[in-house]
């Protein structure tokens, strides 16, 4: 059943599906797991899963737990992002958007990752 509310329990379920997915994936995969490896169990991988937890929760709930820069680390890895890399980001996202959230939720967040990634590619100079 898909939700029709953002809850940080629900936020923490897209999250570990996304990323599962992102790890699997050809194109964007290595990237990850070159830095946090393919065991999404790993302590690495719990602190990064909460997160972006958080980075969400501050986006879905106004919640104040991040505290981060969410460009600030993808600059070490402008070499190996490209648009493609981007669209595929938005793509696994928005398939596990639509598993979880209602349509309108769902179309919400993926507003919101296609302007994030707008302007990372923007900011990183990207073509």
């Amino acid at each position: 059943m898909l939700s029709n509310e953002i809850t940080k329990e629900n936020l923490n379920t897209l999250v570990v599906k996304f990323y599962a997915k992102v790890v699997k994936d050809d194109l964007i995969g290595p990237i990850f797991i070159d830095v946090l490896g393919k065991d999404l169990k790993s302590e690495k991988w719990k602190v990064h899963i909460e997160l972006l937890t958080d980075f969400w929760a501050s986006i879905g709930l106004g919640d104040f737990a991040y505290t981060g820069s969410p460009f600030a680390p993808h600059m070490q890895f402008e070499d190996r992002l490209s648009v493609k890399a981007f669209e595929r980001w938005l793509e696994l996202f928005f398939q596990t958007l639509n598993t979880i959230y209602e349509p309108e939720i769902a179309q919400r967040f993926l507003s919101r990752a296609r302007q994030i990634a707008s302007n990372f590619i923007r900011n990183l100079n990207i073509s």
